[in-house]
């Protein structure tokens, strides 16, 4: 944006002192300016305020005249007055023969409905007089808020200068901080230059104007102790940019999509919302540092946001006041010896005008809830399953604008509310993972919720159904289906011709058989496997003296072996054949059938990750038989930290006895029976 002052070099010179003027602000506060500090002074907020939102959509959508007086109804009350007919003193609080009463030539519209049975809302005629099978719909207003939303994120610059917070279905808050520093700097390139000194704490120059023009923008008067003859300051210079960006904002909202909205410009979000009230409609407030205390005085601190409910009805009763400016006279000590060390530093800041909430580019939801009370009951099962069809839809269609077609956020369960008198019972469930939702998943889910209330019993007459979704979350992302991992057609062709000649074969497409690899008495697998068998096989003898000893903890200096050195049951046919002589003979046969060998890389590499290295005794073991392995070490090392006591006993730990002796089977099946000592009450058997 261009400038609406003229640019000067460097900065007058102050008549009283001969120095240079200094501004109240630093270098580091301009800094934190691009941040979008919280806590700086220099920060502006923005709130926009749609006027008369509900009015507005149908007047657009209706295509009729702004001047035109128009409510939106609901049932046998208004929700929504449009300005022109305001005037003519309609509030919501009347009835609709007042309203007519009042401004004969008033249109009221009916809000649109879901009827009973369908599976999309409605505009209808006698909408008004069928609450009883009809259910309010307000989809055409969240449509035209997410329009306008786009609007606004349209003309702003994008992420992450631009942050945006959609307050509400009319109301969006922004924090306009970092452009606006991109804006100064551009406009003032003296403040792109570092600080005197290279401090930060540094004092800006002052602005080198003494005049704003503020367009048409509403100005709030200045404190009692300020004159508009005061030079103007870096914080009325942001705002004052801050108030040309809205001022853009406004217009395109009104140019591209026939919309009038009203803002409020200030340091803070309260500040701001409150401004964008102050003049109505299709108006700016600009609230500046130098007029707060003058605008918070003129408000009853009940409008202020977290103040107007049970807090502030409390203040009011320990006070006997609900204006701001009687409630400044009360010091801080005695709010907080009334409402607590917390509670009264809050509200005396509130009033003061301080608030440090930051825009959220993104407020999550968290939960949906669609509801119905019925008047008169319903009374069977297949009512209320046409309304949760209703539910549904509406609630699916707000999940579409949370991104659950995309992925980008999902429900994890659904919850069903039930009244039936004066009880009121609830039932959830939750939403399977892992596979897409539509609205036959949620209609399903509801649907065996009703079931399990009705089989409580004492489900009819309904006076109310509820059903909602909760526990809102961010989908996963980067995920791919098993498609995403294979190929197909001529890519595979290729995929595989690549692979075969990386492995050394003939690339001859019309030969479908990979040429056999000779036989190598050294090969891979038989090296790998020779390394094997010599680790084990060079503990056999061990293994024969050691199992000589009735104890099998004591004096043995080798673990269990691995399961290709366990003596098989007899009868099997294979007990004296080795494992690896096994392995050899099958894989002679299966290359004298005419079957191709695996590739060696791939059959060491399978059998190296189904391998397990001891660290102890650096044995190789299979990955199965680790935690057995482990076992023995511990039950080994138990036995040996304990030696026998000068009586011929051993302690309680050298007397361990494994309580499974599976484990330690395989370490006695090579030993003859010949070899093995007879334990004390053992006797031999005489077989035949």
């Amino acid at each position: 944006m261009s400038s609406s002052q003229p640019f000067i070099p460097s900065s007058p010179l102050s008549p009283a002192a001969g120095h240079p003027r200094k501004s109240r602000f630093t270098f580091k506060q301009l800094s934190q300016l691009a941040l979008s500090s919280t806590t700086n002074p220099l920060r502006v907020i923005a709130h926009i305020d749609l006027d008369a939102f509900y009015a507005q959509c149908e007047g657009v959508r209706l295509g009729i005249a702004e001047d035109q007086p128009l409510a939106v109804q609901q049932w046998q009350g208004l929700i929504a007055i449009n300005y022109p007919a305001r005037k003519y003193g309609l509030t919501r609080h009347i009835t609709i023969a007042e309203a007519k009463k009042l401004c004969p030539n008033l249109i009221m519209q009916h809000v649109a409905t879901w009827k009973e049975g369908d599976a999309k809302w409605a505009y209808h005629e006698d909408a008004f007089a069928q609450i009883a099978t009809h259910k309010v719909s307000l989809d055409p207003y969240r449509l035209e808020s997410r329009r306008i939303l786009a609007c606004i994120k349209d003309v702003l610059p994008p992420s992450p200068v631009q942050r945006v917070e959609k307050a509400s279905v009319d109301e969006v808050f922004l924090d306009l901080s970092a452009q606006i520093h991109s804006i100064l700097l551009e406009r003032y390139p003296e403040l792109s230059g570092p600080a005197p000194y290279d401090d930060p704490t540094e004092c800006l120059p002052r602005p080198p104007t003494t005049a704003l023009d503020w367009n048409t923008d509403a100005l709030v008067d200045l404190d009692n102790n300020e004159t508009e003859d005061d030079d103007p300051d870096w914080d009325d210079i942001t705002m004052l940019i801050g108030s040309e960006i809205v001022r853009s904002v406004r217009a395109a909202i009104r140019e591209r999509l026939k919309y009038t909205c009203s803002a409020g410009i200030a340091r803070n979000k309260m500040i701001a919302k409150l401004g964008s009230a102050h003049k109505k409609p299709n108006q700016q407030t600009i609230v500046r540092n130098r007029a707060v205390q003058q605008f918070m005085g003129s408000f009853k601190f009940t409008k202020i946001r977290n103040l107007g409910g049970k807090l502030g009805e409390d203040v009011v009763s320990k006070f006997g006041t609900e204006q701001v400016q009687e409630l400044l006279n009360v010091s801080l000590g005695q709010l907080k010896s009334k409402l607590g060390d917390d509670t009264g530093s809050w509200v005396y800041e509130i009033i003061r005008g301080e608030d440090t909430n930051e825009v959220n580019s993104r407020t999550q939801i968290k939960s949906m809830l669609s509801a119905k009370s019925f008047r008169p009951t319903i009374n069977s099962y297949d009512q209320a399953v046409k309304w949760l069809r209703i539910f549904v839809a509406d609630i699916f269609a707000r999940l579409v604008e949370e991104g659950i077609l995309e992925n980008k956020r999902r429900p994890k369960t659904v919850n069903l509310h039930h009244r039936q008198g004066g009880q009121m019972r609830s039932r959830q469930a939750p939403i399977p993972s892992g596979r897409p939702i539509d609205e036959n998943v949620l209609f399903n889910i509801a649907k065996i919720l009703l079931g399990q209330v009705i089989v409580d019993g004492r489900a009819w007459p309904c006076a109310n159904l509820q059903l909602s979704v909760g526990g809102l979350e961010e989908g996963p992302t980067g995920n791919r289906g098993i498609g995403g991992f294979l190929v197909r057609g001529d890519e595979a062709k290729v995929v595989k011709h690549s692979l075969r000649d990386s492995d050394g074969h003939a690339s001859d497409h019309g030969d479908c058989r990979p040429d056999k690899r000779p036989k190598s008495e050294q090969g891979a697998i038989r090296r790998f496997l020779s390394r094997q068998g010599t680790s084990h096989g060079e503990s056999d003898e061990e293994m024969s003296a050691d199992h000589s000893d009735p104890d099998p903890m004591k004096g043995s200096s080798s673990p269990p072996p691995t399961a290709s050195h366990v003596q098989r049951p007899e009868g099997d046919g294979q007990h004296n054949v080795p494992q690896k002589s096994r392995r050899g003979d099958f894989a002679r046969s299966n290359a004298a059938e005419g079957i191709p060998l695996p590739k060696a890389t791939d059959v060491v590499e399978r059998i190296a990750n189904n391998t397990y290295i001891c660290k102890d005794c650096n044995t190789a073991l299979p990955s199965d038989t680790k935690g057995e392995h482990e076992d023995w070490h511990f039950a080994k090392s138990i036995a040996a930290t304990e030696k026998p006591t000068g009586s011929g006993e051993t302690t309680s730990a050298s007397r361990v006895r494994v309580k499974d002796p599976k484990k330690f089977t395989s370490s006695r099946t090579n030993a003859t029976p010949t070899q093995r000592r007879m334990e004390k009450g053992q006797s031999r058997l005489a077989f035949d």
